[in-house]
């Protein structure tokens, strides 16, 4: 058999699953849902695709994973064809915790953290800071020595998800007098220790999805330490090129799908200025799909290079933003005037005004479009670093 009928098999059999397993009605519901109703929704989820092997593809196969590239196409595709709901509770537990566990981990933290991730174990990113803005190297949380652990103190904020979590990646400062970049180490850090204080901030859109977190003398062990001491900076690279690179994949599939399909239902018909407008869009979605298959393709062969997800990422994200802004403008003031959306949805949910707000979300964490320009210009075209402080 050759390997396009295999994925022809391989399509037929997730469409198959997709028709049987994926909720009905689950927007509606999951519209003005509780906090509560949507933990227990997202838990839930998510173990259904666990039981069919579609939670984590992209982990390595001893771990539960080891779904080879063009099978996880096939199943972004057609998950996003058929509305499924998006692991948003889980996001940052699969891609950012185990991108930075299976790089960085010790084999202890490995086993403690990989098997608990799948069955439920919630994770927030700990990074950016209020004084720091675009510039993570700047953060001031400390983090300093007392015998076995690390004691942390400081503030984090637009950590998403941080009510929920478990667990967080934490960066924090442990060589205050080293240059910005040589200080800082990275750190498990238990959410259920003495010392947080988690605060959600309720957003323009109405929802809380980030959160500030206090840290007040907070205790971290030694062996909560990932990679070497002041060499987080170098960790976090890998937990930023997840965000920035892999997690594109489906993203991208569900623009292309449940995105643009309401962007044509919401668009009047026989307008040719809108419709040149839709068919530049439908060749911008094309360009975004083919990028992100090709960067999957090239990580997993090991060719990818230093600047291909910061492409990928504020390619995704200033698209998504001129879309859902299009969107809007298409629905008027009727636009303004929906208040929820789909908890367990993406950024595109047909909700306009909604989400053109919450794209916003995605031209500022992972790294600014501005962030993106310059690592694509130094670390892809070569050009000279722009002047800077100490790095």
């Amino acid at each position: 058999m050759t390997g396009d009928q295999h994925l022809r098999e391989f399509r037929a059999e997730v469409r198959d699953w997709c028709r049987a397993e994926v909720p009905r009605g689950w927007r509606a519901a999951q519209t003005g849902a509780s906090d509560a109703e949507f933990v227990a929704f997202q838990q839930e989820w998510f173990q259904r695709l666990r039981g069919a092997g579609f939670a984590v593809p992209h982990w390595p196969a001893e771990w539960g994973g080891g779904m080879p590239v063009g099978k996880q196409i096939v199943l972004y595709q057609e998950l996003a064809a058929h509305d499924a709901p998006r692991l948003v509770l889980a996001f940052v537990a699969i891609h950012h915790a185990a991108a930075t566990l299976l790089a960085a981990g010790t084999p202890e933290q490995r086993q403690r953290h990989l098997p608990a991730i799948l069955d439920g174990e919630i994770w927030v990113q700990g990074f950016s800071e209020p004084a720091a803005g675009s510039d993570l190297a700047a953060l001031a949380t400390t983090a300093r020595r007392e015998g076995d652990d690390y004691v942390v103190t400081g503030q984090k904020v637009w950590a998403s998800g941080a009510q929920f979590a478990d667990w967080c990646l934490l960066l924090a400062r442990t060589d205050p007098n080293a240059p910005k970049r040589h200080g800082i180490s990275y750190f498990l850090l238990d959410m259920r220790t003495p010392g947080i204080d988690v605060r959600p901030i309720r957003q323009a859109t109405g929802e809380s999805h980030f959160c500030e977190i206090f840290l007040d003398r907070v205790r971290i062990p030694a062996s909560g330490l990932i990679g070497a001491e002041n060499a987080g900076w170098q960790v976090a690279q890998q937990t930023l090129g997840a965000e920035r690179g892999l997690t594109m994949l489906e993203l991208a599939e569900r623009l292309g799908n449940a995105g643009f399909r309401w962007l044509v239902q919401a668009c009047p018909a026989g307008d040719p200025v809108l419709l040149d407008r839709l068919a530049g869009f439908e060749t911008e979605i094309a360009g975004l799909r083919l990028l992100c298959r090709d960067l999957v393709e090239r990580h997993e062969s090991g060719t990818a290079g230093p600047a291909d997800a910061s492409i990928v990422k504020l390619y995704y994200s200033e698209l998504l933003q001129r879309m859902t802004d299009f969107g809007t403008e298409l629905g008027g003031v009727q636009a303004h005037t929906v208040l929820h959306k789909p908890r367990s949805g993406g950024w595109e949910s047909g909700a306009w005004a909604l989400d053109f707000l919450g794209s916003w979300e995605w031209t500022i964490p992972g790294g600014t479009s501005e962030i993106q320009r310059t690592i694509i210009g130094e670390r892809g075209l070569g050009l000279p670093r722009e002047p800077s402080g100490a790095r």
